[in-house]
């Protein structure tokens, strides 16, 4: 609000807008996070999370099968879900098992947050290709932004590889 008197901006459309646009990000994530805590709690209803637990735990290779497989399920996710719905529902399934494997909680959210942020990149619900849409010229189709990208994502999977490695308890 400051910055917008500072600039002359602040107007009372202009402040409406504002709030208006975080009272609906708000509400989505509220339900979402009741979304995802009715979903939990039937989920743990029907012994879900034990049955997951043992599944990851259960996993070849220990710790770093874990991480593989939560980082291929996290990214194949983030090409349909925002990243919103897989903190809220998946988090909570695998940090149980990451525990009883010995991964340290901070890495693991770090390979997570790592591994959302590629998910931003990655069509179709890329939501940086959306951004990117709007600012780039009509002339220029959706395909080359979506090849121009790769290349940032092939980076990011290298990078999330390095902390994945590093993540796995020694």
């Amino acid at each position: 609000i400051l910055l917008a008197m500072m600039n002359r901006s602040l107007s009372f459309d202009a402040l409406n807008r504002a709030m208006e646009e975080t009272s609906r990000l708000t509400i989505m994530v509220v339900f979402l996070l009741i979304g995802s805590t009715a979903f939990a709690l039937v989920f743990r209803g029907f012994d879900g999370d034990i049955w997951i637990e043992t599944m990851l735990t259960g996993i070849p290779g220990g710790a770093l099968g874990f991480l593989l497989v939560v980082n291929v399920v996290v990214f194949i996710l983030g090409f349909f879900i925002d990243f919103f719905e897989i903190a809220f529902i998946i988090v909570p399934l695998i940090v149980p098992a990451a525990e009883i494997l010995g991964v340290d909680l901070t890495w693991l959210g770090i390979v997570l947050a790592v591994n959302l942020q590629t998910s931003f990149l990655t069509p179709p619900f890329g939501f940086s290709l959306f951004y990117l849409r709007g600012v780039t010229p009509s002339k220029i189709p959706t395909t080359s932004i979506y090849r121009g990208v790769i290349p940032f994502i092939v980076i990011q999977l290298v990078v999330l590889a390095a902390i994945t490695w590093m993540a796995v308890p020694k």
